[in-house]
């Protein structure tokens, strides 16, 4: 049994922690690869439990309430190439949250978030393609001792762009499983690319794929998610998109 807690700077909806982000949290207690499933919103700045399961898998609680579950699995997803890098520039132009998001402070997404603060992934459609696709660079406060991007924040990076890819009318979900394999980090200041596409949608769920690249386009992590439409969604917000 361990315990942690979740910094206010690592938010996805407000008052809640990015589910990427977590997953990446509690897939180091882990010595297989896992499947997160959330079962309640992670709260911020709280004491969480982790109990390593005798399986492999683990229980994250808060207050004796399961918040998550994780049970070891094997990610199997095909990952598309990534598209030319001034093509990525180019899609993350178009991306959708610029105008109205549902939650735009989010740490990986939020526009409202100022660079050296959030990741500014922003991730629009890749023209001609099924894609949508972001740049991102890394900053300092993300690196470990060796200046790679500690595996947390690799995992949050392919965490959003999966959102964008399920639906492309900013329809509010949420983030209900997510299963994600890191093969290396990247260095911070390394120009990459992340990805996302859509795999399959039945009624208010979304599977979705998405990748990282590093600046020689090679595949550096993967995740496989489930997007959940709630039956009563928040209204999108206008968005105050932070400088740089």
């Amino acid at each position: 049994m361990s315990q942690f807690v979740i910094d206010a700077r690592f938010c996805g909806p407000p008052g809640c922690a990015n589910g990427g982000y977590f997953a990446g949290l509690v897939a180091q207690h882990a010595a297989s690869q896992l499947r997160v499933r959330l079962m309640r919103p992670v709260p911020l700045t709280a004491a969480l439990t982790l109990l390593i399961d005798r399986d492999g898998g683990c229980t994250v609680t808060h207050e004796q309430q399961t918040i998550a579950t994780a049970a070891p699995t094997t990610l199997d997803l095909a990952v598309p190439p990534a598209p030319d890098y001034l093509q990525v520039l180019e899609a993350s132009r178009r991306f959708i949250g610029f105008e109205r998001h549902a939650f735009p402070a989010c740490f990986v997404c939020g526009p409202e978030r100022a660079r050296g603060d959030g990741l500014r992934i922003f991730a629009g459609a890749v023209a001609g393609s099924e894609l949508v696709a972001a740049p991102w660079v890394a900053d300092g406060s993300l690196a470990d001792r060796d200046g790679k991007v500690r595996p947390e924040f690799m995992s949050a990076a392919l965490d959003c762009p999966g959102y964008f890819a399920a639906r492309s009318d900013g329809v509010p979900m949420l983030l209900g499983e997510f299963t994600a394999h890191v093969d290396r980090c990247v260095h911070v200041d390394e120009p990459c690319t992340v990805i996302g596409w859509r795999l399959g949608t039945r009624g208010r769920k979304h599977e979705v794929g998405t990748a990282l690249f590093d600046e020689d386009g090679e595949l550096c992590a993967r995740a496989r998610a489930l997007w959940i439409e709630p039956k009563a969604p928040p209204p999108l917000q206008a968005v105050q998109t932070a400088p740089g």
